[in-house]
């Protein structure tokens, strides 16, 4: 069967590259186009568009950006009706992917979506738009399935893909040696994806190494980020000399590191599933900043303390998230009954998400209801 994807930033090209390769065990004769990134591309799709030409955060920035975002569509529903795929596999990314949903289910394609967009924090009010355009949901998140039982929307619960992915990881014994770190401790810095969200994050993470001479610090650079950018903002802050930088090594780093500060999203759970104590640290833009406060309805930003319902990890918003904050955060982390209880709830974090085996339950079902 042809199978179209569409995934629009770092984490969906990961998930939607496990998920197209164990599409191809349960239909060996699948066929993929694809909107993602290298990792799509790898497991063997065709890529029509890279997620680093579709990543416009927040309010302003989208409406900024948005000749560009109309141009994207056009050309998105043009490709597919030339592709005529069995069915389109939607990622996450939800302002794009459920206004594709809703053109595909004019034209009479089958729609699957996996990865819920986080409906159940704000814009409720698109469960509506998914119950009437999207066949069948697949959902990551423990509390997902209740939600849209809220709604009498039926989907399935098939575990979190990141399970999968760090199951399957094996350590680089020369991390340290390869990159020219020595024996000091790590702390990782993981700053986002995302130029605008880098640009924000990184410069008030770096201001943390002059504090900790005793240990190093090591930047996280996302895949699709060249390494240039990162160096430009490294000699704007008069580089410390405790500062140092890998890519494509993020979890070689996090299997290595004490303690990291990390911009908020799929990465606090990575963090969190290598037990790495951590505090999760956001800034936006000022404006989509007040917008977005107005209409989130859940308690906590980050994927770790949602799961577990409680405040186990520190998260500094907005204008908490500056020098002096970070800094009596990351202290903290070190201490012995701190690492402790946050450890403590790293465990039951993992006991929450369910069982490894996502993308291929996920296959599976998606399989069987295009076969329907």
């Amino acid at each position: 069967m042809k199978y179209y994807l569409i995934a629009g930033e770092a984490s969906g090209d990961l998930h939607g590259s496990n998920l197209m390769k164990a599409l191809k065990v349960e239909d060996p004769q699948a066929e993929f186009r694809v909107w993602g990134g290298d990792l799509m591309q790898a497991a063997g799709g065709e890529l029509r568009k890279h997620y680093r030409d579709l990543a416009f955060m927040g309010f302003v920035e989208v409406l900024k950006n948005l000749l560009t975002i109309m141009r994207n569509f056009r050309f998105c529903e043009a490709d597919i009706l030339a592709y005529q795929p069995d069915a389109l596999i939607l990622i996450d990314y939800p302002g794009f992917n459920l206004r594709v949903a809703k053109w595909a289910k004019k034209q009479g394609i089958k729609v699957l979506y996996y990865i819920s967009p986080q409906i159940w924090a704000w814009h409720t009010s698109r469960v509506h738009q998914i119950k009437a355009n999207v066949d069948r949901m697949y959902v990551i998140l423990p509390f997902e399935q209740e939600f849209y039982a809220k709604y009498d929307c039926e989907v399935d619960f098939v575990g979190h893909p990141l399970l999968d992915v760090i199951k399957d990881y094996a350590a680089a014994p020369d991390f340290r040696s390869k990159n020219g770190l020595d024996d000091r401790p790590i702390i990782a810095l993981l700053p986002g994806s995302r130029k605008q969200e880098i640009i924000r994050m990184l410069g008030v993470m770096l201001e943390m190494a002059p504090l900790f001479p005793d240990h190093q610090f090591v930047i996280a650079g996302a895949p699709s980020i060249p390494a240039l950018f990162y160096e430009d903002i490294l000699v704007q802050k008069q580089r410390p000399e405790n500062v140092n930088f890998v890519q494509k090594q993020t979890y070689d780093l996090l299997s290595q590191a004490e303690a990291a500060l990390v911009t908020s999203g799929t990465a606090t759970l990575e963090t969190a599933m290598f037990q790495v104590p951590e505090v999760v640290c956001y800034k936006g833009g000022n404006l989509s900043y007040q917008i977005a406060k107005r209409l989130i309805s859940v308690k906590y930003i980050s994927l770790v303390n949602l799961i577990v319902d409680k405040p186990l990890i520190k998260e500094l918003i907005q204008n908490k998230f500056n020098s002096k904050e970070l800094h009596s955060e990351l202290l903290k982390l070190f201490l012995p009954e701190n690492r402790a209880g946050i450890k403590s709830g790293f465990i039951e974090l993992q006991s929450l998400m369910g069982d490894a085996g996502a993308s291929q339950r996920a296959a599976a079902l998606m399989v069987k209801k295009i076969s329907d």
